[in-house]
């Protein structure tokens, strides 16, 4: 599993942003790191939902350390930007749908009883500008959301 400390695996994936385009994570660290990438199961749901609202509530003070938010899920990028949209999201997400970030990050898991596979675990990443896992947290419980609080004095100490 990808951990604080790792280079963090490279990948390029659709980004929905209101329109769809390539979004490359080596790229984009050279003009936007650090970038913090939130992993969620999935969109229109409870727990997903909150989190990423959280994440916008506190975009400007993320914007205010010269660091960019992401979301990434195994949803399609038509849903994402539709997901984005109903919630007011001025941030990207970036569509996992053939599940490789979540392998490459080692963040798969199941709802077997829902019939649901290889959805991503609920994560944080903040990735610096030389593209090393400056902090992680991963949880095994989808419902559980991340320490906001904690994840921008993670982005805060790379000022």
């Amino acid at each position: 599993m990808a951990a604080t400390g790792d280079a963090a695996p490279d990948f390029t994936a659709p980004l929905a942003n209101g329109d769809i385009e390539e979004f490359t994570l080596s790229e984009r660290l050279e003009d936007e790191a650090p970038i913090v990438l939130a992993f969620f199961p999935g969109a229109f749901t409870g727990v997903c939902t909150t989190e990423m609202c959280t994440f916008q509530d506190r975009l400007a003070a993320f914007n205010d350390l010269d660091a960019a938010v992401y979301g990434v899920s195994r949803d399609s990028p038509f849903t994402l930007n539709e997901f984005r949209e109903q919630n007011g999201l001025e941030f990207g997400l970036i569509s996992d749908y053939n599940k490789e970030i979540v392998d490459e990050y080692d963040l798969s898991m199941d709802f077997a009883d829902l019939g649901v596979h290889g959805v991503a675990k609920r994560s944080v990443f903040v990735v610096d500008g030389d593209g090393q896992i400056a902090y992680s947290w991963v949880s095994d419980d989808p419902g559980v959301e991340p320490d906001y609080d904690e994840v921008e004095a993670a982005v805060e100490d790379l000022s």
